[in-house]
């Protein structure tokens, strides 16, 4: 796509006139980075609080008569018992048991489902919800509105600045409100990691929101270089690229997503093949390696074994601002996936030193009690 053709958040102007390098990221112009550059935008929201424009993003209203028992025919979670206030990540499956998407679901005011997925996937994810849950479910496309993530330990005191009830939230709540003069949809959670929030705004006030928040010098623009690090070191998968449609949530080592009551019932899409892995295991599985010499491995490396042989891919990887040194993600059969197992990456044709690590590679920091 040229320029010309790339959609644009409400916020592209105050990128541009940031100093943001924009670049085609699902369809729009996003930026990668500001004038600090990646690390440091890495480093500050580790530290303090980094501003995210995720409004590629898709944003939907699911309503009907019974639209969480009716989400349950696409997903492997327990919609029914999902309580107000609350959110729930989940996953998208198609009848062979691999993954359409991974997605956000919340009832933030007990109306219906409030649905995020991700932007690259979001005109075929609607498309399947429509095509399979209609007409007891109808979609409302919330186009007119934007996403921010604020993300840090800082987050919380720059957010209670404005929203102040926020502070008493944990992990994964999710609500209705009102701050900087509009509605907002709200919820504790993000993919850096860190501790933060995850903000629905009207478009045409995001970028006053924006700016008054970057008002406050603990906060800063961070874009998605320094968003895509902090996920790896978070350990958490990047649709495309760690799952796809032919990954099984057993494999990716997302099986805290299929509730309990759903695997008793068996009654999810793909169940014979997720229930039979969830018994016997997988053919591969998720790890997180670090690389012990030579240049990162990035997605397409091979992974070998100590004799040579390959028996792995990398689907993510890169260097780790906050470790000092590269680390990365990929498939391996599962009787090398045990932590400190040695094993190798091939990059441009060389083989390096890696070992099987534990993940997240940076420990996480949600709160999950205030």
């Amino acid at each position: 796509m040229s320029q010309d053709d790339l959609r644009k958040t409400p916020l592209f102007d105050a990128h541009v006139a940031a100093g943001a390098r924009m670049v085609p990221f699902a369809g729009y112009s996003m930026p990668v980075q500001y004038r600090d550059g990646v690390l440091k935008e890495h480093l500050w929201t580790r530290e303090s609080a980094g501003l995210f424009d995720v409004s590629h993003m898709g944003q939907a209203r699911l309503r009907g008569v019974s639209p969480l028992s009716a989400f349950e025919e696409i997903t492997p979670g327990d919609f029914i018992g999902l309580a107000p206030g609350k959110q729930r990540y989940s996953l998208l499956l198609n009848k062979k048991g691999g993954i359409i998407d991974d997605l956000m679901a919340s009832r933030p005011d007990g109306d219906g489902l409030f649905v995020i997925v991700n932007g690259a996937c979001k005109e075929g994810d609607f498309r399947v919800i429509d095509d399979e849950l209609a007409p007891q479910v109808s979609i409302e496309r919330l186009e007119d509105r934007a996403l921010l993530a604020l993300q840090g330990p800082r987050a919380v005191e720059v957010l209670a600045a404005h929203i102040p009830e926020c502070a008493g939230k944990v992990f994964m709540d999710s609500w209705a409100t009102t701050g900087f003069g509009v509605d907002l949809l709200v919820s504790r959670s993000g993919y850096t990691g860190e501790d933060g929030y995850e903000i629905s705004v009207p478009g045409h006030a995001a970028e006053r929101i924006w700016n008054t928040l970057l008002a406050d010098e603990r906060v800063r623009p961070i874009g998605l270089g320094a968003r895509d690090s902090l996920r790896l070191e978070a350990g958490l998968p990047l649709y495309g690229h760690d799952v796809d449609e032919t990954v099984s949530p057993v494999e990716a080592g997302l099986t805290f997503a299929v509730s309990k009551k759903r695997r008793d019932a068996r009654d999810f899409p793909g169940a014979a093949r997720i229930t039979k892995e969830l018994a016997e295991g997988p053919s591969r599985v998720r790890v997180g390696l670090k690389i012990l010499e030579g240049p990162p491995a990035r997605e397409g490396a091979e992974i070998a074994d100590a004799s040579g042989a390959v028996v792995g891919v990398v689907t993510s990887g890169g260097f780790a601002p906050s470790l000092g040194h590269p680390i990365a993600m990929g498939f391996v059969p599962p009787a090398l996936s045990a932590v400190g197992t040695p094993l190798n990456v091939i990059v441009r044709g060389k083989s390096g030193a890696a070992q099987v690590v534990a993940m997240p590679f940076v420990p996480n920091r949600y709160v999950r009690k205030v």
